[in-house]
């Protein structure tokens, strides 16, 4: 999940890939019951990377690029076809951070971009040769 982007299924294999996704050094949080992980940059908010999306159970919000993944014995490993639909769903609507309560991010739910489309008056058309 990028900022301002929808959701989309990326192959990762590797420690090096995860930093390479997520901007830095690897953070794991889990805020749900099933066996999967939110991994993001563990410096997100520090770093002033842009507020991504809000997560519920006392977390906050992700700061920066994360992703979804399950968790196997040992190591993360790929969603279930189930899990990568409800995940898209839940996490489809951009947000935009307003202020916060607390812990709890006051976010606006918004259209999200997709990825290699541009948005339909959210931003300005990227010249040629810059894509």
């Amino acid at each position: 999940m990028e900022p301002g982007y929808a959701p989309y299924e990326k192959e990762i294999n590797g420690l090096r890939e995860m930093q390479a996704v997520v901007g830095g050094s690897i953070q794991a949080i889990y805020p749900y019951q099933e066996p999967v992980a939110i991994v993001c940059n563990d410096e997100g908010i520090l770093k002033h990377l842009p507020f991504n999306r809000s997560i519920e159970g006392g977390y906050g919000g992700v700061f920066g690029t994360f992703f979804v993944c399950g968790q196997g014995a040992e190591s993360f490993c790929s969603l279930t076809p189930e899990q990568v639909k409800t995940y898209k769903q839940k996490f489809h609507q951009a947000e935009i951070l307003l202020g916060a309560a607390g812990n709890e991010p006051i976010t606006l739910k918004v259209e999200p971009r997709t990825k290699n489309k541009p948005s339909k008056g959210l931003s300005h058309p990227t010249p040629p040769g810059r894509e």
